[in-house]
């Protein structure tokens, strides 16, 4: 399957010891398979005067080599995951999480959740009518 990571730099290959910390799926190496995703990602670098390089590869796993976390929606346990990852919690011992991106739409309802203004309840009434933009991080 082919992926796309957006970067101001080209990534020969996969690294995650220059991730940033607190992210949805916590420190890792982020990739789509929506290339259009990652060429609208790219253009922040663009906007901020960098260089801007979509980095594509070629990505297959052996689900029985790997551990796997899957999120098909974006549902309780893709919430509580995410959390835990923003707030610096270790949530497992994966290889790979695969799952929706809090993208703007998302995030706002996640900062309202995650500020205590609206309740979980009400964060997923309103996340069960996004689609998720899928995301793999491999850890």
């Amino acid at each position: 399957m082919k992926l796309y990571h957006s970067s101001n730099v080209i990534v020969e290959r996969p690294d995650t010891k220059h991730s940033r910390l607190f992210l949805d799926f916590g420190r890792g190496f982020y990739l789509t398979s929506l290339h259009d995703q990652a060429v609208r990602y790219g253009l922040r670098f663009k906007r901020r005067g960098q260089q801007a390089w979509l980095n594509t590869y070629e990505f297959a796993c052996d689900d029985s080599l790997w551990k796997i976390k899957r999120f098909d929606s974006y549902d309780k346990q893709w919430l509580d995951f995410v959390a835990q990852c923003r707030d610096g919690k270790d949530v497992g011992d994966y290889d790979l999480v695969i799952g929706g991106i809090a993208n703007d739409r998302v995030i706002i309802t996640l900062d309202r959740y995650f500020t205590g203004e609206i309740t979980q309840e009400e964060a997923l009434g309103l996340l069960k009518f996004e689609k998720p933009n899928i995301q793999y991080c491999i850890v």
